[in-house]
């Protein structure tokens, strides 16, 4: 056979090879391109033992604690949380990761009011954020409720055909064949097998060492021994916000509460009749008496997670207290602390001086050390 049609062979021959290896890497997607591997530091970053406050550590908030005891937060587990977090791969196209939705700079959340997903569909819900998701009392997850814990959340948007697009089974396929993941299931794990469920875990632990504990409110809260004091490091507004808010006849407090500024529970907040397709947690439970009720976040850094509630319809913090000023809308199942005696809707009739000073004070809650930590940041590298 002449050498220019043996070379010719030879060089098909080594090209079907490429190709049937990268439709291996790309089985169960629509041939995303392949990742950059991370860029990790070589000793671990601290995600298991951060120096919270006394008033974290202990007492109301530790007690909210969601944390499973067969997931406790490691260095190692977390760390492979934050690679799998920002991983595009994760989508079935290569476009969309956790990270996508929730984005560090905007508290990890996404400042359009519904979300892109792998096909540039739309969300059905504003995203959330993440901070504080670890004192979420009852430990359920999404706006209504539907995941009964963070393990079961991480993975659902994963297989949502808006959202990522991805099924489990293609996923472990495809992280398998990214040679990074092997040394990073191996210290998370203690062996390198890739599974749905340790992915699970890995996610979880990263987004519950997610927790706001350096914003001016933090501290202003170390050098007082109780929240109702005036804060030193505020401002004179800062304080009477403060005050506002903590005060039991505004009711703020009641839905977000202790220092961590979330509730136990899903609540209705009056923000009128819901559709049949948008009935919050009664319509994942089909008990009637949770209709309109949601999931409660963190106010921790909420000046940066504009828009606001489930489906983003106020784009300000001066609008959502004048909301809760004048605009609740009365429901069977309205939260207690924004109902009179005789079930009327309590008005707040707050002067404009007090609603400003509520935004001052809900500003000095952001926490920029939160989100400009690197053991949170894109290890990715384009």
């Amino acid at each position: 056979m002449p050498k220019k049609i043996l070379a010719l062979s030879a060089l098909l021959i080594l090209m079907f090879a490429c190709k049937k290896d990268l439709e291996d890497t790309n089985k169960g997607s629509n041939n995303p391109s392949v990742s950059n591997a991370p860029v990790l530091p070589d000793n671990l970053l601290n995600y298991a033992n951060p120096n919270l406050p006394a008033y974290l550590n202990q007492g109301p908030v530790a007690n909210a604690d969601n944390t499973p005891v067969n997931n406790p937060v490691t260095n190692a587990g977390a760390t492979l949380g934050r690679v799998l977090f920002y991983e595009k791969q994760m989508s079935s196209n290569g476009t969309i990761s956790c990270a996508s939705c929730h984005q560090s700079i905007n508290g990890f959340s996404d400042p359009a009011t519904l979300s892109l997903g792998f096909e540039n569909g739309l969300t059905g819900r504003h995203s959330m954020s993440l901070a504080n998701s670890r004192f979420y009392a009852n430990g359920h997850f999404f706006w209504d409720e539907r995941a009964n814990t963070l393990e079961d959340q991480v993975l659902l948007p994963i297989q949502d055909e808006v959202e990522m697009g991805m099924d489990l089974d293609s996923l472990v396929l495809r992280l398998q064949n990214l040679g990074y993941y092997d040394e990073l299931f191996l210290a998370a794990f203690g062996s390198d097998e890739i599974t749905s469920n340790r992915i699970s875990l890995a996610l979880a632990q990263f987004i519950r060492s997610m927790i706001s504990y350096q914003s001016k409110y933090d501290i202003g809260r170390q050098q007082v021994t109780a929240a109702n004091q005036n804060f030193p490091n505020f401002t004179a507004e800062e304080n009477q916000g403060k005050a506002l808010f903590l005060n039991p006849a505004i009711g703020c407090a009641a839905c977000h509460g202790t220092d961590a500024f979330i509730a136990p529970g899903p609540r209705n907040n009056g923000l009128d009749a819901l559709n049949a397709d948008d009935a919050g947690v009664g319509g994942v439970t089909g008990n009637a008496n949770q209709n309109g009720l949601f999931k409660v976040g963190s106010l921790k850094n909420v000046a940066l997670t504009a828009p606001y509630m489930h489906d983003g319809r106020f784009n300000t913090l001066e609008e959502v207290i004048e909301h809760y000023n004048s605009g609740v809308a009365n429901n069977p199942n309205l939260s207690i602390p924004l109902r009179l005696p005789n079930n009327g809707v309590r008005r707040l009739n707050l002067s404009e001086n007090e609603k400003q000073a509520l935004v001052a004070f809900l500003e000095t809650l952001t926490d920029t050390a939160l989100n400009n930590d690197v053991k949170f940041s894109n290890p990715f590298v384009d």
